[in-house]
């Protein structure tokens, strides 16, 4: 296993993190003997949320099954419109995992515009984290996201937090710009749930799987992250012990890619673009904004993998998340498309969106889609 050091926060963290999003059940032996093959496998970051059902609770009875002193533990709490209301949350969650002090606490889902102000304003959630910090209970302060580019450099910018867990993977890079600003800001970068958002890596399409070898692409795309030294460490979910053992296959390689790794990675886009031809969407963004809210850019990526490398139950997923709002998925449905062509002129590669936006909904759209939690 190798470790990275975690921005300024200079805690020293596996290049795995076991994210306890996927490990909830009803039985505490169990899902302990998850976190004990973790820590066995030189795993030392264990991380959770107030929102993961009973994760906190099992990860409590987990502690006392381990050594304390060898791992870090974090959860995550979204920030809340009063002091008193964040700190019931905080000290909930403490119960729950029954510790005294967290090594690391993310506010959760800083998502939009609403949630930055909630979680930056100084007489209520920001307030209650300055406490806990000053009391030693909170030892470091990061955020979460599932936001948009420019949100995401906005928390970053604002100089108040030590590192940031967010989306960012090889078939998802349209936030580089934020990895690049936290790295000046010698911020700890947490990549978050690379192999189930970033693809469904875990379960590829035998397309993907062909164009990867020899590699598996779940590996390839660790290996695409851990390479980048802007990277601190990524999270893996597991429900049980054995989902842990494929991801060790890279946990002590975090160089350079070899050639054979690149030529992989070259294939993916080559295959992208070969299926896709003339539709092909290079996500750049600048087709936006989209008088109905669709998020265009996102819609089409979806489709170009579903053509591209048969990663269509992925997108599938991910599609009918939609629900208009602009919290953990963002806008409506590509159907709601009025064909307005605003879009048009903005496009570099001059695709034709409308078509390929309503080509998506026919493809994707299956029915209302359900988060693992609420």
């Amino acid at each position: 296993m190798q470790y990275r050091r975690f921005g300024k926060t200079e805690m020293n963290l596996s290049v795995f993190t076991l994210g306890l999003m996927r490990y909830m059940s009803d039985d505490p032996e169990a899902s302990a003997r998850v976190v004990q093959r973790a820590v066995e496998l030189g795993i030392n970051h264990l991380e959770t949320a107030r929102g993961y059902d009973n994760s906190e609770e099992l990860l409590g009875y987990a502690l006392k099954t381990i050594d304390r002193s060898k791992v870090y533990v974090s959860t995550k709490i979204r920030p809340r419109e009063t002091y008193d209301r964040f700190m019931k949350d905080f000290e909930t969650s403490m119960s729950n995992m029954e510790i005294d002090e967290l090594d690391y606490f993310a506010l959760h889902g800083i998502n939009n515009e609403k949630y930055f102000r909630m979680a930056v304003d100084e007489k209520q959630t920001w307030r209650a984290v300055r406490k806990l910090m000053d009391a030693g209970t909170i030892k470091h302060i990061g955020f979460s996201t599932h936001g948009k580019t420019p949100v995401l450099l906005k928390t970053v910018n604002t100089g108040m937090f030590e590192a940031i867990n967010l989306h960012y993977y090889w078939f998802y890079q349209v936030h580089e710009p934020v990895v690049a600003r936290a790295s000046e800001l010698d911020m700890g970068v947490f990549i978050i749930s690379p192999n189930d958002k970033g693809g469904m890596l875990y379960k590829p399409p035998e397309a993907l799987c062909k164009v990867s070898k020899p590699f598996h692409p779940m590996n390839l795309n660790n290996r695409w992250l851990l390479s980048d030294p802007r990277i601190s460490t990524l999270s893996l979910g597991a429900a049980v012990p054995g989902e842990l053992d494929r991801h060790m296959e890279v946990a002590s390689d975090a160089g350079p890619l070899t050639a054979g790794e690149q030529a992989a990675l070259d294939r993916w886009a080559g295959v992208l673009r070969d299926k896709l031809g003339r539709d092909y969407c290079t996500v750049c963004q600048k087709c936006l904004p989209c008088p109905q809210l669709i998020d265009i850019p996102e819609v089409l990526r979806w489709r170009n993998l579903a053509v591209g490398l048969e990663m269509t139950e992925f997108g599938n997923f991910r599609y009918n998340l939609l629900d208009g709002t602009e919290d953990w998925f963002f806008g409506p449905t590509a159907d709601c498309c009025t064909e307005c062509g605003e879009c048009l002129p903005r496009c570099p590669e001059k695709l034709e969106i409308p078509r390929l936006l309503f080509d998506a909904h026919d493809l994707l759209k299956s029915g209302t889609g359900q988060r693992l939690w609420g």
